[in-house]
């Protein structure tokens, strides 16, 4: 027979049996509590890691801490790709006509800086966009600081204001070249022109920028209202101190187009070897897109590297076929239709 439990012990295994409950049920909630706390701060850690390190996040190439401090030196945006830092140096203190065309920041007027290691130090070039009176100010700071100009020139004709392009040189570590260009880039926009007001009227409507790709035989990437074609020249094997000079140093041959499909505009840079520069012209030419400007950007390359700057206007489409029969007179030619 089982033994049944006095009565006067009822009462008190029932409190036990409560009491056992409330705590089981307090430590649940505390443990349930402390998975949140640290469910919590393992989402934290994780978003702090995709904001500082989002190359990490990604699988792609972390930024080397001491082109973070080149960021943070000169108070510049940028990003690190193949090997290079680029700095983004954009103009949008001004605003520019071409032509009659107000044309947006993008189209042609971000300057920049970029930065690869060679042997030893570092290799810096880059492209500062400048007004008539910041030209002789900004080298005379560049070359002081123990820097090379290797080119001033224009991009554009009839643009108001007058934009010149200077190509900056240096060797050095990444903390020596910011601080070397730095008092030069304090002086880009710090006196703007007495009137920065667009002469010109801006194209409305959209571009088909999968079409344009198509056309050319390339990608692009949308930049606001721009839709740019950036071409490397990887069969052009440039080198500096053990660097390669690749697409984002500045060896490249682009096209930014701006506008509509029916009514655009296009400019942009062909990279040449000399042999190249002849059949570039008379293509460029013979589809109704002008030449502004014919020189180099780098000095003692080998081989020599011939820049082009041109300008056109018309459907979109027609303008993509131009640039394309421009660049297959070189060895940018795209993949499908490469002959060598």
């Amino acid at each position: 027979m089982e033994a049944k439990p006095h009565d006067s012990e009822a009462p008190r295994n029932e409190e036990l049996g409560a009491a056992r409950l409330k705590s089981r049920g307090v430590k649940a909630k505390a443990s349930c509590y402390r998975r949140g706390e640290e469910s919590l701060m393992v989402r934290k850690l994780v978003t702090a890691i995709l904001l500082v390190c989002p190359a990490l996040a990604f699988g792609q190439t972390a930024m080397p801490t001491d082109y973070q401090g080149v960021l943070i030196a000169l108070g510049k945006q940028g990003d690190f790709k193949d090997n290079v830092l680029r700095v983004n140096i954009p103009r949008n203190d001004l605003k520019v006509s071409i032509g009659g065309i107000a044309t947006p920041t993008p189209f042609g007027f971000g300057g920049w800086l970029a930065l690869t290691k060679g042997n030893g130090m570092d290799v810096m070039m880059g492209d500062l966009v400048l007004t008539e009176d910041e030209v002789n100010p900004v080298m005379s700071a560049l070359l002081t600081n123990g820097l090379d100009v290797t080119a001033l020139h224009n991009h554009f004709f009839y643009d108001t204001p007058r934009i010149y392009y200077m190509h900056v040189h240096g060797h050095g570590s990444p903390s020596e070249l910011a601080a070397k260009v730095k008092p030069a880039l304090a002086l880009i926009g710090a006196h703007p022109p007495a009137s920065t007001a667009a002469a010109g009227r801006a194209i409305d409507g959209n571009l088909d920028g999968a079409a344009l790709a198509k056309i050319v035989g390339y990608d692009g990437e949308q930049n606001g209202a721009v839709f740019k074609i950036t071409i490397g020249r990887p069969d052009i094997p440039l080198n500096e101190m053990g660097a390669s000079i690749n697409a984002r140093m500045g060896l490249n041959t682009w096209a930014a187009f701006y506008g509509n499909d029916a009514d655009a505009v296009v400019a942009g840079d062909v990279a040449m070897l000399d042999s190249e520069v002849t059949p570039v012209l008379k293509s460029l030419r013979s589809n109704g897109l002008d030449v502004v400007a014919i020189h180099h950007h780098m000095t003692g390359t080998q081989p020599t590297v011939i820049f082009l700057h041109y300008w056109g206007r018309g459907s979109a489409q027609k303008l993509a076929a131009a640039f394309r029969a421009a660049v297959d007179q070189t060895g940018a030619r795209p993949k499908q239709t490469a002959t060598r």
